[in-house]
């Protein structure tokens, strides 16, 4: 007699995975609110390239042939849209992206750096924290302080760099091409050519400060300024860019 052996089965494991992406909003005028996207591209090609983007349409509220056609035009630019982020019960085409439910803000602890080998982080980075909480007291009484990222090497072309935990200092110089994005200020001892996003987590105090500006793209909590925006005098200057009653203001370290 024989016996067949018993069919080992496998249980399929689910894990719950949080992580960060970046959210376009498209407001009334659609064909202005494209315009202005379209001028964001020209001036920093490949932003968007290969990173989640999360279409928010709570403000323009569009009807659902309006969506198909507005993700179809995003298509066009480059830009993958992961989710949809919409209130109600909004039934969407199985053919466009799933409607996000439960999304929050990005916090100091969510915004990480995406795909290190992709982005090609400096090796030769160094976190400098301040203000640590004394043993035995609690977080609410004294919180931390944010962490400081120090980046010892220049940042290449296609070179990316994160910091959700405070400010980001490079020591070299930031190559066309590449960015720094910071929940706190910016400080460049070199030359920025590349684009610098401070404040991304809502902080409007940050400022941005480099030895030489050449930079592609300054922008403070969301307000931006491309190369071709700035004032002709602030180039190859020492700068500072910070924001002053909701404007953007690149000046001179002298003022």
């Amino acid at each position: 007699m024989t016996f067949a052996a018993p069919v080992e089965t496998k249980s399929i494991r689910f894990r719950a995975r949080s992580f960060v992406a970046f959210t376009l909003t498209p407001e009334t005028p659609l064909s202005e609110w494209l315009e202005s996207l379209d001028r964001w591209i020209g001036n920093s090609p490949g932003y968007f390239a290969g990173r989640p983007v999360v279409l928010n349409l709570n403000t323009l509220k569009p009807a659902i042939s309006q969506i198909e056609a507005l993700v179809a035009e995003l298509g066009l630019r480059g830009i993958r849209i992961y989710a949809i982020e919409l209130d109600g019960n909004t039934v969407l085409e199985p053919s466009l992206p799933p409607v996000l439910i439960g999304a929050k803000e990005a916090t100091a602890g969510l915004l990480m750096q995406a795909d290190q080998k992709a982005s090609g982080r400096p090796e030769e980075a160094g976190r400098a924290e301040e203000g640590r909480a004394e043993p035995g007291k609690r977080s609410e009484d004294r919180p931390e302080a944010p962490a400081t990222l120090m980046v010892k090497t220049p940042i290449r072309s296609g070179q990316s760099i994160f910091h959700a935990h405070g400010d980001v200092i490079v020591l070299g110089s930031v190559a066309s091409g590449s960015e720094i994005v910071a929940a706190g200020s910016i400080h460049v001892y070199g030359t920025l050519r590349g684009r610098a996003s401070a404040g991304v987590l809502g902080h409007s105090a940050a400022r941005i400060f480099c030895r030489k500006n050449e930079a592609e793209l300054l922008s403070v909590d969301g307000w931006y300024c491309t190369a071709e925006e700035m004032e002709p005098a602030l180039r190859g200057k020492a700068v500072q860019a910070f924001l002053e009653k909701d404007t953007l203001r690149i000046a001179p370290f002298s003022q």
